[in-house]
């Protein structure tokens, strides 16, 4: 399923909020009220996912990066082979042509 990037953007924003919200609903409802303990529960859970999610999405970003770099720096490599080998092609002509 594909998002917008908007949207997925803000999900571990998103899980932090609902986090903090069943938190805040547990400390309403008090420490007499027996579910409020599975409000805490559920926002506890709530939070550390969306540390997980946002922890993933920085260390893939991460390799894609390094990889980008990576492919970058190749890329230049070649390029300055080849221009290299041009030079190196197009000098012995042109002193042949400087001789005649």
């Amino acid at each position: 399923m594909w998002l917008p990037d908007s949207i997925y953007e803000r999900v571990p924003q998103f899980w932090l909020l609902l986090g903090l919200l069943f938190m805040s609903s547990g400390t309403y409802l008090g420490f007499d009220y027996s579910l409020s303990f599975v409000y805490f529960g559920m926002g506890f859970i709530c939070c550390l996912w969306s540390i997980w999610i946002f922890s993933m999405r920085l260390h893939a970003r991460r390799a894609q990066k390094e990889e980008r770099r990576k492919e970058n720096a190749r890329q230049a490599a070649e390029r300055q082979e080849s221009a290299e080998a041009e030079n190196q092609a197009a000098e012995p002509a042109a002193s042949a042509d400087a001789r005649a």
